[in-house]
């Protein structure tokens, strides 16, 4: 299945049916009067955050929504039926923009979260609703309601409590792979992952997500590589684990250039908790590894964490700091998941 994390849909909900003018005339009936019945009302478009959907894609192969018209009113005072509703399912992380992509309608981050994005017009009165001592033959009928519609932006931003950050190859899919059951692309060139993915990791019976997203490289915030905009992915993220590659000849300009693409991407991310580690340790030398844990450690003003998938050095540790980390952040925060809310909008 493809990834895809961003989408334009335009959705309008239905019009109202009109009402309508009708008179009883029936034989022997000297003053029937006016049985029109009212207009239907047009049907709703609602999203809804479904189990078992991880990706945007359907609403690549189909943009437009549109609900039905309300049915018209009939004689006999019969009213028109409720037209039907449109329902736009959508997975878990799921945020709703305005057409203008910076005003947020929605975010839903709990599987069964219903929002009403364009209410159905009110159908019309017929003319029975006219009628009075003064006006016995009301010959009148209002139409209904048109609906609303409106483009909306969908924005896919995973749900995971850590995040992996780094240049290209700098192990974060293997990292993933080696800790969750999660089984990504792993190849010895850059940009091996084009897409987010996430595993759950397991430590001493405590249980998180983790976030891999493609590597960043300088300039990804002008659109150099696969650009900035997977770091959306992490903004939900209560902790970033910082892989630099320890067989790159400058591992403190490695740290530099990420953390500046961090810092230009804004949305909290710079001033995340942070944890560094150096990656690839079974692939240099011990003097050479120690010099440059010294020279990380200068640069990110941390004592970096020293890890290798390959023979599990560090790995273990890693997840425990990861994972004291989340369960921390989860105590002080009583929601889950950090959401932002929408006010000052109605449908």
């Amino acid at each position: 299945m493809k990834f895809l994390d961003q989408a334009k849909v335009y959705i309008r909900s239905g019009d109202g049916g009109a009402g309508s003018v009708s008179f009883r005339r029936e034989k022997f009936i000297e003053f029937g009067g006016p049985d029109g019945g009212d207009g239907g009302r047009g049907g709703d478009v609602w999203v809804e955050c479904v189990d078992g959907l991880n990706t945007l894609i359907d609403y690549r192969y189909q943009q437009h929504y549109k609900a039905k018209t309300g049915q018209h009113g009939m004689g006999r005072n019969r009213a028109g039926a409720k037209g039907d509703d449109v329902l736009l399912k959508v997975p878990v992380g799921t945020q709703i923009f305005d057409e203008d992509n910076e005003t947020l309608i929605a975010d839903l981050t709990e599987i069964g979260q219903r929002v009403l994005l364009a209410k159905g017009g009110n159908g019309g009165f017929g003319n029975s609703h006219f009628k009075s001592s003064t006006n016995q033959a009301p010959r009148r009928a209002n139409p209904g309601l048109e609906g609303l519609e409106r483009w909306i932006w969908l924005r896919l931003k995973l749900i995971a409590h850590a995040g992996l950050v780094g240049l290209p190859n700098a192990g974060k899919s293997t990292f993933l792979s080696a800790v969750t059951a999660a089984r990504p692309k792993i190849a010895d060139y850059p940009f091996t992952t084009l897409h987010p993915g996430l595993g759950v990791a397991r430590i001493d019976t405590r249980e998180f997500v983790i976030a891999d997203i493609p590597g960043l490289i300088e300039g990804a915030h002008e659109g150099a590589g696969l650009g900035d905009r997977f770091l959306g992915h992490i903004e939900r993220c209560r902790v970033l684990l910082h892989l630099v590659d320890a067989t790159q000849d400058d591992v403190a300009d490695a740290y530099r250039v990420v953390r500046d693409e961090l810092e230009a991407y804004g949305e909290g991310l710079g001033e995340k908790r942070e944890i560094v580690a150096l990656s690839k340790a079974d692939a240099v030398e011990a003097d050479t590894l120690e010099a440059k844990k010294k020279a990380l450690g200068r640069a990110a003003r941390t004592t970096p964490l020293v890890l290798s998938a390959v023979t599990g050095q560090g790995m273990e540790a890693a997840l425990r700091v990861l994972a004291r980390i989340v369960e921390e952040a989860n105590s002080a925060d009583p929601n889950d998941v950090p959401a932002q809310k929408a006010e000052g909008w109605r449908p």
